[in-house]
C-alpha cells in the first residue's frame, strides 16, 4: 500500500512537462558547471601570465569572458526544449 502511494505521487514527474523541465535543468546544469570549470582554469592562467606581463589584460578578460557564453547556449536550449 505504501508503495502505491509512492508511485501516484512520482507519476507526475514523468508527464510531458515533467520531462521538459527536467531537460530544461540538465541543459543549464550541464552548461553552468563547464562553464564554471574551464572559467576557473583560464582564470587561473591568466592571472598567471598578468602577473608576468600587465599588457596581457585585455587578452586575459576576454579568455576569461569566452566560456560564459556556453551558459547562454544552455539557457536557449533549455527554452527550446519547454516551450
Amino acid at each position: 500500500m505504501v508503495e502505491a502511494a509512492t508511485v501516484a505521487a512520482a507519476a507526475p514527474i514523468f508527464g510531458d512537462a515533467g520531462l521538459k523541465a527536467l531537460g530544461a535543468a540538465i541543459a543549464i546544469a550541464g552548461t553552468g558547471i563547464a562553464s564554471a570549470w574551464a572559467e576557473k582554469d583560464i582564470g587561473s592562467a591568466a592571472i598567471g601570465a598578468m602577473a608576468e606581463n600587465e599588457a596581457l589584460f585585455g587578452k586575459g578578460l576576454i579568455l576569461t569572458v569566452i566560456p560564459e557564453t556556453i551558459v547562454i547556449f544552455g539557457l536557449v536550449v533549455a527554452l527550446l526544449v519547454s516551450s
